[in-house]
């Protein structure tokens, strides 16, 4: 695959590689990518429980009706 990212990007990636963080260019493209997909991660976690949270509170100022297990079963099976 061949990439053109540009001057500024360029430089960063000869930055990194002079101050030892990774051996070529390639090395550095890979852990940012790895980077970039954990931060995804981060996030993605970060709004459900954020999500989570938002409906924890409103089932607590009941705003939001709760359930039982069991009266969930029989929701699903009518």
């Amino acid at each position: 695959m061949n990439i053109s990212i540009g001057p500024p990007y360029e430089a960063v990636i000869k930055r990194i590689i002079e101050r030892g963080y990774a051996g070529n260019q390639t090395e550095v493209i890979r852990q940012a990518i790895i980077a970039y997909e954990r931060m995804l991660e981060d996030e993605e976690l970060m709004l459900v429980h954020r999500a989570v949270t938002a409906e924890i509170r409103e089932i607590e100022a009941k705003k939001t009706p709760s359930h039982s297990f069991d009266e969930i079963k029989k929701i699903l099976k009518s």
